[in-house]
């Protein structure tokens, strides 16, 4: 029986000495594995030298592409990797490199950020990276410019020790640091590679922000893992997205619902590109994809569309359809693919399929606790299960349905209402191309349903039509009592929509 990898360093063992891991658009030396695995020994000897071990956080400030990946990838292998939005401001910056108590500050040496003023007050010493191409897609020297410090003693990382750290989103109370094991981010590395049947000869082109678990997990880790190539572009940019897909030849890639209706909106002028690089799927994960536009995808790439169930607490995924010929059911998040799965009610019972509840997970993948919080873990952990926050329902043959996060629920009058549900009939309306439903206050009811929506080019509609479009399919009080109608939806860093707060940002409160 093959042991399985629990530490980054054996994990990144799979690839081919000269089978290219990392490239990015216009490289001109791609990154093999060979190279990879030397680089990273050397990083983490280096970062040793600056007074980062096993176990200490060292922050990560740097734009997507193969230096973030390349450098994500070394600072787990020896350290704590605590990867942070580039696009932060000051004040976040230092909430973030306070609470993470931060060892080392790693900066791009050409850019500047208001991470490395904050980092010279904090007492932080900052490292500057400086990319080297022509050594190799992702490869970089590293410079202790500001600070000084002595070696760390500290040895090879082991599974138990903590690899990554990133904090929840706090859309509703203070963010909670989520630490994730090397034994967790390799197992949901695994997960995600034997639900997507990836191999050796896939290529990745990774689109997803390497601060985020998405991104890292999925996009860089579980390709990886496989031995195959990932192509890591600057971020998402929908104008470029076919021209790397024709540099790069992908045979799939992973992104949130926004992303690919984004690349949907420009399939049509760039099909001669679609047809020449066939892929093999296409995966979605963070935030739901209407079962519209899953169609959409499927019909314009001729691919089958894998949606996935993921959560920074899982280490990513939780649940995904399975690839052809397995039965992919629209509209769910597929059946457990990794940990265990159950719904559970507020008294903390397993409910039988057919019953919507909270949907809860445990296994090898699920990280231990909240750093530090107490509370939340109190509340988090029932009976040794992960309660998510959201709502679901699961079928006899395992696959579950999401209903909401339970924070998302609209409460109008003591009538529960799914934003997900109105969003699914909304999405039919010929004229919407993309909806979310959020709860807007009611000085009697206490909330009432409302939905921003963004017209496909060219159409046209009224508040009115969509309303009397909603209200021939769904209950009177799940009908929108505001439409508004915007250019484009709110969104979050990482490019999911965000119900909670909507109303406030803008103006319905």
């Amino acid at each position: 029986m093959t042991t399985q990898p629990e530490i980054l360093r054996d994990l990144l063992a799979a690839g081919k000495d000269d089978a290219i891991a990392i490239t990015s658009p216009g490289a001109t030396r791609p990154l093999d594995f060979r190279s990879l695995r030397d680089f990273i020994a050397r990083t983490v000897d280096t970062l040793r030298g600056f007074g980062a071990g096993r176990n200490d956080p060292v922050a990560i400030v740097l734009p997507n592409g193969p230096e973030m990946a390349a450098c994500f990838l070394s600072v787990a292998s020896g350290c704590t990797a605590a990867p942070l939005n580039p696009s932060y401001r000051a004040e976040e910056f230092e909430f973030y490199l306070q609470d993470l108590q931060a060892r080392l500050l790693v900066v791009d040496a050409a850019q500047t950020s208001p991470a490395v003023e904050v980092a010279k007050r904090l007492g932080v010493p900052i490292v500057a990276l400086t990319p080297t191409p022509a050594e190799g897609a992702g490869t970089f020297t590293l410079n202790l410019v500001d600070g000084s410090a002595s070696r760390s003693p500290a040895g090879p990382a082991e599974a138990d020790d903590v690899a990554l750290v990133l904090h929840t989103s706090g859309t509703t109370s203070r963010p909670k640091i989520v630490p994730l094991s090397q034994r967790n981010i390799c197992t949901s590395a695994r997960n995600i590679r034997q639900t997507l049947a990836l191999t050796a000869g896939d290529c990745g082109l990774n689109v997803m922000p390497l601060f985020h678990i998405h991104g890292l997990i999925a996009g860089l880790l579980a390709p990886l893992s496989a031995g195959g190539r990932i192509c890591c572009t600057p971020g998402f940019d929908a104008l470029h997205f076919f021209r790397w897909m024709e540099e790069a030849h992908p045979t799939w890639y992973t992104a949130v619902p926004t992303m690919h209706q984004a690349i949907l909106a420009r399939a049509a002028r760039n099909e001669a590109i679609i047809r020449a690089n066939p892929l093999r799927f296409i995966r979605s994960s963070s935030s739901a994809l209407p079962t519209q536009v899953i169609r959409e995808l499927e019909e314009t790439f001729r691919a089958p569309l894998v949606e996935s169930y993921g959560m920074t607490e899982a280490a990513h995924q939780m649940a995904s359809n399975p690839l052809p010929p397995a039965t992919r059911k629209p509209g769910t998040v597929g059946i457990a693919a990794g940990p265990e799965v159950a719904i559970m009610d507020n008294d903390g019972n397993l409910l039988a399929p057919g019953e919507t509840g909270e949907i809860v997970i445990r296994g090898p993948n699920v990280t231990r606790g909240y750093q530090n919080n107490p509370k939340a873990n109190a509340d988090a952990f029932t009976n040794g299960w992960f309660r998510t926050g959201d709502q679901g329902v699961m079928d006899a043959e395992g696959y579950v349905t999401l209903t909401g996060r339970l924070k998302e629920i609209i409460n109008r009058g003591g009538e529960k209402i799914s934003p997900r549900e109105v969003d699914e009939v909304l999405m039919d309306h010929p004229a919407v191309r993309q909806v979310v439903t959020f709860a807007m206050p009611h000085e009697k009811l206490g909330e009432d349903v409302a939905a921003a929506v963004v017209l496909r080019e060219g159409a046209t509609a009224t508040e009115k039509e969509i309303r009397e479009f909603a209200g021939q399919r769904l209950a009177p009080f799940k009908v929108p009592r505001r439409i508004v109608f915007l250019e484009e939806i709110p969104k979050g860093a990482t490019g999911k929509l965000q119900r909670i707060g909507l109303a406030q940002k803008l103006g319905l409160v």
